[in-house]
């Protein structure tokens, strides 16, 4: 697909990756501020609202491997253009949900929508480049990722406040329509880079239920006593699926994934387990932080909002500085770097208390989005680098896993810890020594995390 004579339809690629990028992450953290809006519309707790969220973030990771196989083996623009065009029109049809249940259907068909975006669109916008400035292009890519991250707070809550939590549906449909243009016009017609027969529909099915089983186990914890059970048996079923695709593989018959991948490279299988530790590390930052500015804090939600904004923006800012940056340097030695300054920060996050300096929290903060720029284009750019361009809708959904199963660990493991230090208590009648106590614990906890990754990142090059 690369084609280095025409850089003008080249450029609009990186254009319709980048609106890609930004409507799913924009959507997802709009959609946060309408929360209280829909429990109080649909007259439900909060707790249930919350799996509008969790149905979409397990739609994601359980469906971006079958779709970036699919992708491979038919066409990454049409599986693309078919992403965007049903995640623009299921963003319209929430509009008019009559119920939570309708909706929650809603959001996870959207989320299999998404999956369809993530397995194609950094694959489409890679094979339209160069080798030597792919880095630079993904950075740019997720730039747009952390724009949508950015500016989703502040639009949600001002749409929200002022025409209600449909509006936040009604921009997102708007949004996906000028995506699947800007996509219709500047991706060219491909064909199957893989030419794999035949459709692995047993490991479909053991992956698909591997993930939802283990992810709802674990988003559960805490929550019901058939938690762990359901935890346990999705890592059962995730190891028989990886068997089952290893013994496939080794027939020479199609399978969902080539396990060889992770045994022949060193490299792919340390920065995806890189990937997965740091998400899982740091995901739930903007959360504490949240609850630090307001309940602690006690600075107002809007004020608060816009402080949480200093992450994601030195991310936006900084991530095609550093994607670049990773076709010159090798991408592990940037990436270890942003790993270890996320783990410096998780450290000095576990030291904030009610006298804290708003300046201190803001200097971590922004390091904490440069750790995140560092480390994101560059470990995304060492992954796709590893694979030949026939597996980049593969590789592409394992980064999509790796991020979405990373998040909903990240938010089962605070789940956990919050359970433990309050136990029944709420955040607004729990005392603020608990509370602290409770991030503390999290935020070291979170640390540890980082430090394993950042082993693994250091270990991915032998050389």
């Amino acid at each position: 697909m690369s084609d280095e004579k025409n850089p003008g339809g080249n450029f609009q690629i990186l254009a319709a990756a980048m609106i890609t990028s930004f409507m799913t992450t924009f959507m997802s953290s709009a959609l946060n501020l309408s929360v209280p809006s829909l429990e109080s519309y649909f007259s439900v707790n909060a707790a249930y609202v919350s799996w509008i969220v969790s149905s979409y973030t397990i739609a994601v990771a359980a469906m971006s491997l079958p779709m970036g196989k699919v992708s491979d083996i038919t066409s990454r623009r049409a599986v693309f253009l078919t992403g965007i065009a049903g995640f623009g029109i299921l963003s319209a049809v929430s509009i008019f949900a009559p119920s939570i249940r309708i909706l929650m259907l809603l959001r996870a068909l959207s989320g299999t929508c998404a999956a369809m975006i993530f397995a194609t669109n950094n694959a489409i916008l890679i094979s339209a480049f160069p080798h030597n400035v792919q880095g630079k292009m993904l950075g740019f890519s997720v730039a747009a990722t952390y724009i949508g991250l950015t500016a989703g707070p502040v639009a949600g809550g001002i749409l929200n406040g002022a025409f209600g939590w449909r509006s936040i549906f009604a921009v997102s449909a708007a949004i996906s329509a000028l995506a699947f243009l800007a996509a219709f016009r500047a991706v060219p017609d491909d064909h199957a880079v893989s030419h794999a027969s035949g459709t692995d529909m047993t490991g479909i099915a053991l992956y698909i239920s591997s993930i939802v089983i283990s992810l709802f186990g674990m988003t559960g914890l805490g929550s019901f006593d058939a938690a762990p059970y359901l935890l346990g048996a999705g890592i059962i079923l995730l190891a028989g699926f990886f068997i089952h695709e290893s013994r496939r593989e080794s027939l020479e018959r199609n399978a969902l994934i080539r396990v060889s991948m992770f045994r022949q490279s060193r490299t792919f299988t340390f920065s995806c387990l890189a990937a997965l530790l740091n998400y899982g590390a740091t995901f739930a930052i903007s959360y504490e932080m949240s609850i630090y500015l307001q309940v602690i804090l006690g600075i107002p939600s809007g004020k608060a909002g816009l402080m949480l904004i200093i992450m994601p923006a030195a991310q936006a800012l900084l991530s095609p500085f550093t994607g670049s940056l990773s076709d010159r340097i090798r991408p592990s030695v940037l990436a270890s770097a942003g790993m270890g300054v996320c783990a410096v920060t998780l450290l000095l996050y576990s030291r904030i208390g009610e006298s804290t300096s708003i300046f201190y929290i803001l200097i971590v903060m922004c390091a904490t989005g440069m750790g995140f720029a560092l480390f994101s284009s560059p470990n995304t750019n060492a992954i796709l680098s590893c694979v030949s361009q026939k597996d980049y809708g593969v590789a592409n959904s394992i980064i999509a896993t790796m991020r979405t199963y990373g998040q909903s660990s990240g938010m089962a493991i605070l789940s956990s810890i919050t359970a433990v230090v309050l136990g029944s208590g709420t955040l607004e009648t729990s005392p603020h020594a608990d509370i602290l106590r409770m991030m503390h614990v999290s935020f070291i906890t979170f640390a540890c995390i980082c430090v394993l990754g950042l082993f693994f990142s250091l270990a991915r090059d032998r050389n």
